[in-house]
């Protein structure tokens, strides 16, 4: 229960129990309970207001999606994830073969060679 162990949450009823007192406990847990419903009724009500307001085009709008953190992780690190989870056996390529990735075979310089050089394009 949000991330508290038995010690945590045995600690506040016994704090609770100090401050309030065993006859008032009982209203104010009651008090605190109808608070908390008020609150996630307000806070639904306003996300579908925003959500009407905002058009058929955002019905899959989350507020949520606004805080920097979870733009990130769901623009930008759900797709590493997924890369990173691939779990297809990748071909291996015979020895010799060029990498996918070289665009034609690079002449390399000799001892004291210049490299070409073009007056234009500085």
């Amino acid at each position: 229960m949000f991330g508290l162990g038995w010690m945590e949450v045995g600690a506040l009823i016994v704090i609770a129990l100090l401050v309030f007192g065993p006859e008032r406990l009982p209203q104010a847990a009651a008090q605190a309970g109808k608070t908390l419903r008020n609150l996630r009724r307000m806070a639904n009500n306003a996300r579908d207001d925003l959500r009407a307001g905002l058009g058929p085009e955002f019905q899959n709008f989350d507020p949520a999606d606004l805080n920097p953190r979870n733009f990130v992780r769901k623009h930008l690190l759900d797709d590493l994830e997924d890369d990173w989870n691939d779990n297809k056996p990748r071909e291996l390529e015979p020895a010799g073969a060029p990498a996918p990735y070289a665009a034609e075979p690079v002449d390399e310089l000799g001892y004291g060679e210049l490299p070409p050089y073009d007056s234009e394009a500085t």
